[in-house]
């Protein structure tokens, strides 16, 4: 089932500043990646390939293979967050099993308009897609520049983690607009509950 046109069928998504980050956030808040479908709508959404790059081939096993590295990236990312030292097996060795397969080929050809536009060499294979996230996350769970900035939103009830790059380092939601906002409405309220009695 091949997805036309070039626009993904995946709801927008959250950007938290790496993809395998962005993919934690397809359980929130509600699983996102409940068919092949949804699946290959966040794949060309998050960039893993060019718009338009047909994935008709990607089967029902493709779904829960992105829920098992999703799983394993959460459980290394929210240790880390608690202070946590990732051992050598579980879900640190099957991440770095992920990232060992040999992700999609790029190539430069001439578009329509004869400007050079990114392709893929052949079909990506769910391996190759898997290895692009995975490798993502080793180089996230490497980097002490990285690691130093990431967060988990502060908002009530949120667990969307990303990485904070705003200025000073103070960010403390997903989104001013949403989380950011939801507080501030509470913070209000509770000012003027305060006020009244």
């Amino acid at each position: 089932m091949a997805l036309g046109g070039g626009t993904p069928a995946y709801p927008p998504r959250f950007d938290a500043g790496r993809v395998c980050l962005d993919l934690l956030a397809t359980l929130h808040p509600d699983e996102r990646l409940d068919g092949v479908r949804a699946l290959c709508g966040w794949i060309t959404g998050a960039g893993l390939v060019p718009d338009g790059t047909p994935l008709g081939h990607a089967d029902a096993s493709w779904p829960a293979a992105f829920r098992e590295l999703r799983a394993d990236v959460a459980s290394l990312v929210r240790g880390l967050l608690g202070g946590e030292a990732p051992g050598n097996g579980g879900a640190l060795g099957r991440v770095n099993q992920a990232a060992r397969a040999v992700p999609p080929a790029p190539v430069a050809v001439p578009g329509e308009d004869g400007i050079l536009v990114r392709e893929l060499a052949g079909p990506p294979g769910c391996a190759g897609l898997l290895a692009v996230v995975a490798r993502d996350a080793v180089e996230l769970l490497t980097d002490p520049v990285a690691r130093a900035s990431l967060r988990q939103c502060a908002g009530d009830d949120c667990p969307l983690v990303y990485l904070d790059t705003s200025r000073g380092r103070r960010r403390r939601w997903c989104s001013s607009e949403v989380c950011g906002n939801r507080e501030r409405v509470a913070r209000h309220r509770r000012r003027a509950a305060l006020a009244r009695a």
